[in-house]
């Protein structure tokens, strides 16, 4: 590389900023309305007035979204950007470099600029996320506001407005200063916290109490397409509360002044599972209440964003400590950030009874061979899956078992259940990672500014729990190629991974949810509802055929293809010696591919180690 490219590199690698963050709060406030009442057209509408000195200013769209891991801020829907100062419009300039940045001169007499723009929800599902719908609405600060550059994002002060259509309600974590009607005023706050706490609004909107009575309150506030949707058992509500009650017992402490589950329940709405400090984004299919046993796998979400108001929002690695939106965030220790995050969520979600033990232990199953199955991790280790939302941002894969996605979420649970047996192992049961979230989550109880750690921070208070050499354990596990996944902590914890003919019921009904067929572990592929091949196994039997994705699956041994026909032939395949024929179909060719499989149907559970303690079990059993 040349040194003009190395430079630019650097530059583009670090993100543009006009200066240095100052660290001095920023003079003034900036006073932000957003019109969100035109829910035909999907638009909101934006205007802010922001104090200025006459000279340079640089104002910034934010693209580095905490929660997101990436550079992923909405610039593709921001529009119609127009400046002005003293009635007078002003000339803007985007960066060259960074067109997150905008230029503008502020003339003599001025001291301050008014801004107005669009941000344009998606209408349709190639678009990205909806936002906006007929029904449901839900606000996201940072796409909604430019800021001044040069200064902490905790430092500028923001007092922010908001118009909603004629009698919705809401639910945020943001404290309201008056409403007029449709027209509501929130408290003045700094903009990092305020980017934090985003909206969701509803023309059927339900808020449950999840602590009832308690001095620190948390709400479930549900909006839905229909108000049929709102309406929850006290059954169902139970488990949501014992939930909470699991988490205190868990951390012994709250890092919040109140906690708002933000929770929408749409066809419509744009599903997301997003954490913040003092609430949480969660988007979720119709049914999570009326179709309740139907829909259980989904309840897991609620258990992992709550757990982040600890885990990635209390406590954060070092390397999101950014003095605003605009500067990179460095994600070395998302294992942590996710990996224990989602471990936690599983956990509390047995533990609370949102989802039944047994059904965790075929969800783990499910988690364990899919991971021991990763092809791609003979060359990518998964400390290198942390740069993947930056690398990918999400995109569809076409070959995810060699490329590898996000896999320190799900690998990084089992990380984390190697971690909490092997402590139980160590100090004779007397102690687990139970005292670790106690301890490395609990401290400072009722402080709700973050605290930052490093990697030795958390070998350290590993070490506080129980002595054991922790940093090459964790090293080995993230930088090591395998074979297979880290089942150590699953042995350690009475249970190994086996496959059989027939999935458990629970992981039956989630294929029958999704209307998809498991093949993975046995032809190498799934099969889609519309009877596309997908999530191949590289170098599989399908791969080895020559199968790849976008390619439709028509028929099996000369027979329209149905799940449980090509069920019935890879099962006819085990006592025989003829290949399974499929008519197959990609773009406008049409071929018989032969499956030379012999093995039969296979699909992941857990079984006893005969003569172990089930530590799995004690994991699983709620705190007293």
């Amino acid at each position: 590389m040349s040194l003009t490219r190395a430079v630019l590199a650097a530059v583009l690698a670090t993100a543009f900023s006009a200066q240095a963050a100052s660290d001095l709060p920023y003079p003034g406030t900036i006073v932000l309305k957003v019109d969100a009442s035109d829910t035909a057209q999907n638009i909101f509408r934006v205007r802010e007035s922001i104090p200025a000195k006459p000279g340079k200013l640089t104002l910034l769209y934010p693209q580095w979204i905490p929660g997101n891991h990436g550079p992923s801020g909405a610039l593709s829907q921001f529009a119609g950007l127009k400046v002005s100062a003293n009635g007078q419009p002003l000339e803007w300039k985007r960066d060259m470099v960074n067109v997150y940045a905008f230029h503008v001169t502020v003339p003599k007499g001025a001291n301050s600029v008014d801004i107005e723009f669009q941000y344009l929800s998606p209408v349709e599902a190639n678009q990205g996320r909806t936002t906006m719908t007929n029904d449901i609405l839900g606000v996201q600060w940072q796409s909604v506001t430019l800021y001044p550059a040069g200064y902490s994002s905790n430092k500028i002060t923001v007092q922010p407005n908001l118009k909603v259509p004629a009698g919705w309600q809401y639910g945020s974590a943001l404290e309201q200063q008056t409403r007029d009607g449709d027209e509501v005023a929130f408290k003045p706050l700094d903009l990092e916290t305020l980017v934090d706490s985003p909206l969701f609004a509803g023309r059927y909107f339900r808020r449950i109490d999840l602590d009832p009575g308690a001095k620190i309150p948390v709400h479930l506030n549900v909006v839905a397409d229909t108000a049929e949707q709102l309406e929850a058992t006290p059954e169902q509500i139970a488990p949501h509360r014992a939930m909470v009650q699991q988490a205190y017992k868990l951390f012994n402490s709250q890092h919040y002044k109140h906690y708002d589950f933000l929770f929408a329940i749409s066809d419509e709405f744009g599903g997301i599972g997003r954490e913040h400090h003092q609430s949480s984004e969660n988007g979720v299919k119709l049914g999570y209440f009326s179709e309740w046993n139907k829909y259980e796998a989904r309840r897991e979400l609620l258990s992992h964003e709550f757990t982040h108001s600890w885990n990635g929002k209390f406590r954060r690695p070092a390397g999101q400590n950014v003095p605003d939106f605009n500067t990179p965030l460095q994600n070395e220790l998302l294992w942590v950030y996710e990996g224990q995050t989602q471990y936690w969520g599983a956990v509390l979600a047995a533990r609370s009874g949102l989802i039944k033990p047994e059904h965790t232990r075929d969800m783990i199953a499910a988690t364990a061979a899919r991971y021991d199955n990763v092809k791609g991790r003979e060359w990518r280790a998964v400390q290198d899956t942390v740069n993947d939302p930056i690398v990918n941002a999400r995109r569809p894969q076409g070959w995810n078992n060699w490329q590898r996605a996000e896999d320190y979420y799900s690998e990084g649970e089992l990380i984390w259940l190697d971690a909490d047996t092997k402590i139980r192992e160590l100090s004779g049961e007397k102690k687990s990672l139970n005292d670790f979230a106690r301890s490395f989550f609990g401290v400072d109880d009722g402080v709700n500014v973050a605290k930052h750690y490093t990697f030795d921070d958390v070998v350290k208070a590993l070490n506080a729990v129980q002595p054991y050499d922790w940093a090459p354990f964790l090293r080995s596990r993230l930088d090591g190629h395998g074979p297979g996944a880290p089942l150590d902590g699953l042995a350690r914890a009475g249970w190994k991974l086996v496959y059989t003919d027939k999935p458990t019921d629970f992981l039956k009904a989630q294929e029958d949810l999704s209307k998809s067929a498991n093949f993975q572990y046995s032809l190498g592929f799934s099969v889609g509802a519309d009877g596309k091949l997908e999530a191949f196994q590289w170098e599989g039997v399908g791969f080895k055929a020559g199968l790849a994705g976008g390619t439709q699956l028509l028929a099996v041994n000369g027979r329209a293809y149905k799940p449980e026909l090509l069920r019935a032939a890879v099962t006819a395949a085990k006592t025989s010696k003829e290949a399974i024929n499929l008519l197959v179909k990609k773009g406008s060719l049409y071929q018989t591919v032969a499956l030379d499989y012999h093995g039969g149907l296979k699909y992941p559970r857990l079984e006893r180690i005969d003569g172990t303690p089930d530590r799995l079990e004690a994991i699983l059993q709620p705190m007293k």
